[in-house]
C-alpha cells in the first residue's frame, strides 16, 4: 500500500510542539525547588521533551503541510502532549497518579481541558504536581484556541464558511493579514487575561476578603478558570474559597467562553461588537434563562436553605461552570434537587462560543441548529418560498448547516455509546453506578466538562471506575477535545491511499 500522507511532516510539527513543552515545565520546576521537592520528575520530563521533540522535528525539512497533514498533526499533538504530561506524575509516584493509566488519565483530562480528576488524596502530591495539572489545563485551552482560530481553522467541522461568518475566523482576518500575527494576537489577549485573574484572585487576598487565596492559589486558578478547564489544587474545588472569590471567577468562565476575536474588538474599543453577534446573544441569552430556572429550582427545594445570596450565587456559579465546561464546583451540587441537577446536565451539552476555549459542542451549532428547524417550520407552511439561514447577515451554505446535523449526530451517537459502556463495565465491577450517574459521566468525560454525578460528583473522582473504563474515557476525552472528525478520518482506508 502507497501512504499519499506525508506523515513525516505531520510528526516533525508535533515534535516542534512537544520541544517547546520544556519551557512550560520550568514553572513546576522551580516551585519544586522552592519547596524543597525532588525537581527529578519535571527534569526527566524536560529531557524527553527536548530529545523527543527534537528527533521527531528532524523527520524532514519540508514543513509544508495540506489538509491531511493537518488533520494527522493535531491528532497526534494532543495525544503526544497528554503521554509526556503524564511522566511527571508517575516519576513523582505519589498517591493513586504512580499507577500508569491514572497517570495518563489526569494528563490527558488536564491537557484536553476536561478537568475530570483520580485524585482521592490531595495532600499526597506536592504544590510542584499539581501546578502542572493546571499548567497543562492552560496549554490545552491555549492551543486548541490558536488551532480553531488560526492555521486549522477550516478544517473544524462545520465547513470554511461557518468559521468565517463575522463571529468567527474572518474577524481575525479583517485584524492582521498574517496568522503569526493572528498567533501573537491571540496568545497576548489569552495571557492577558490570564494576569488579570491571578492579580484580581490575589488581591482579595491582600484585603482579607480571601485569607485562603495565596499567590499559589491564584495563579493555579487563573490557569485554570480562564481556559475553561477546572482542576483546582483543592479537594473542594472552589468551594474551598469564599463568597467573594466565586463572584471574582464567573465573569473570568464566561469570558473564557467567549470568542477571542469578539474580545479584541472590545479591547480596541468596540463595545458593540458582541451585541452584534448572533451567536453571543443567544450564548448569553442561554446562560441567563437556564440560571434563572435553576436559581427558582434552588428556592423552591424545601431541603435547601442557603439564603437568598448564597443561592443566588451557587446557582450562577455552577450553571456557568457547566455551560461553559469548566467544571469547577462551588458547592456539592451532587445534592441538590433531579431538576436542578437535571438542568446542570443539559448544560454539558451546550459549550460556550466557537473560536473560545470552551469544549462540547458549542453555541454557534445549536444556533444553526434552532434557525434550520425554524425555517423548516416555515418551509412547511410556504412550500415554495425560499429562505436561507443566515449568521450575522451572512448566509450559511446547505454543506456546512449537513455538517453540523452530522458532527452533533455522530457526537450524541458517541456519548450513547460510551454511557452503555460504563454501565456495562460498572456492573462487571460491582462499582454502583445507576443511569442516570452514567449519563453524566459520559457526557463530562466525552464533552470535556469534569465533574458529573454520583460516584464522580463535583467533589468525588473517577477513581471508582475500572481501569478499563478510564482507558476507555482517556481516548474518549482525546477525540471529543479535537471534535471527532480528525480522528475518525485516520480510520479511513482513503484518508491515507487516496
Amino acid at each position: 500500500m502507497t501512504i499519499r500522507v506525508d506523515w513525516r511532516s505531520s510528526c516533525s510539527l508535533t515534535g516542534t510542539v512537544l520541544k517547546w513543552l520544556a519551557v512550560p515545565l520550568g514553572g513546576p520546576l522551580a516551585l519544586a525547588v522552592v519547596d524543597g521537592d525532588d525537581p527529578v520528575p519535571f527534569l526527566l520530563t524536560v529531557a524527553v521533551t527536548v530529545v523527543l521533540g527534537t528527533a521527531l522535528e528532524r523527520l524532514t525539512a519540508d514543513r509544508e503541510i495540506q489538509q491531511r497533514e493537518a488533520f494527522l498533526m493535531v491528532a497526534l499533538t494532543w495525544l503526544g502532549v497528554a503521554l509526556v504530561g503524564a511522566i511527571p506524575f508517575l516519576v513523582a509516584g505519589d498517591g493513586v497518579l504512580a499507577h500508569p493509566v491514572n497517570a495518563v488519565f489526569e494528563s490527558t483530562s488536564g491537557v484536553t481541558t476536561t478537568g475530570a480528576t483520580v485524585i482521592e488524596d490531595f495532600g499526597a502530591h506536592s504544590r510542584a504536581i499539581l501546578l502542572w495539572r493546571a499548567v497543562l489545563q492552560w496549554l490545552g485551552g491555549l492551543g486548541i484556541l490558536i488551532v480553531a482560530i488560526g492555521l486549522f481553522s477550516h478544517l473544524l467541522v462545520g465547513g470554511a464558511q461557518l468559521m468565517e461568518t463575522e463571529s468567527q475566523t474572518q474577524n481575525v482576518h479583517k485584524l492582521r493579514p498574517h496568522l503569526d500575527e493572528t498567533a501573537r494576537l491571540i496568545w497576548g489577549l489569552y495571557i492577558g487575561l490570564t494576569v488579570l485573574t491571578t492579580v484580581a484572585l490575589f488581591a482579595l487576598s491582600l484585603v482579607g476578603l480571601a485569607p485562603d487565596m495565596d499567590l499559589y492559589n491564584a495563579v493555579a486558578h487563573a490557569l485554570t478558570s480562564v481556559s475553561t478547564a477546572g482542576f483546582s489544587p483543592q479537594p473542594d474545588s472552589i468551594g474551598a474559597f469564599s463568597a467573594s472569590v466565586q463572584w471574582t471567577l464567573i465573569p473570568v468562565m464566561f469570558l473564557g467562553a467567549t470568542n477571542f476575536v469578539l474580545l479584541y474588538a472590545v479591547t480596541q474599543g468596540d463595545i458593540r461588537r458582541p451585541l452584534e453577534s448572533d451567536e453571543f446573544r443567544f450564548y448569553a441569552g442561554l446562560l441567563a434563562s437556564v440560571t434563572a430556572i435553576v436559581i427558582a429550582m434552588l428556592v423552591l427545594d424545601p431541603d435547601l436553605a442557603m439564603g437568598l445570596e448564597p443561592t443566588i450565587r451557587h446557582g450562577l456559579f455552577n450553571v456557568v461552570s457547566m455551560l461553559t465546561t469548566t467544571g469547577y464546583a462551588s458547592v456539592n451540587f451532587d445534592l441538590w434537587s433531579p431538576g436542578a441537577k437535571h438542568m446542570l446536565f443539559l448544560c454539558m451539552f451546550t459549550g460556550g462560543m466557537a473560536g473560545s476555549t470552551t469544549c462540547s459542542i458549542k453555541s454557534l451549532r445549536w444556533l444553526v441548529i434552532l434557525k434550520a428547524f425554524r425555517r423548516t417550520l416555515f418551509t412547511a407552511v410556504h412550500p415554495n418560498a425560499v429562505r436561507p439561514l443566515r449568521l450575522d447577515d451572512s448566509v450559511v451554505d446547505e454543506e456546512t448547516i449537513s455538517d453540523v446535523f452530522t458532527y452533533v449526530t455522530l457526537a450524541l451517537v458517541i456519548f450513547f455509546l460510551l454511557t452503555v459502556v460504563i454501565v456495562v463495565d460498572a456492573a462487571r465491577v460491582g462499582t454502583p453506578v445507576d443511569e442516570f450517574d452514567a449519563l453524566g459521566a459520559a457526557a463530562s468525560i466525552f464533552l470535556n466538562i469534569g465533574p458529573a454525578f454520583g460516584v464522580a460528583g463535583p467533589f468525588d473522582n473517577y477513581l471508582a471506575f475500572s481501569p478499563l473504563t478510564r482507558t476507555i474515557m482517556i481516548v474518549m476525552m482525546w477525540i471529543g477535545r479535537i471534535e471527532i472528525i480528525p480522528v475518525l478520518v485516520l480510520l479511513t482506508p482513503a484518508f491515507w491511499r487516496s
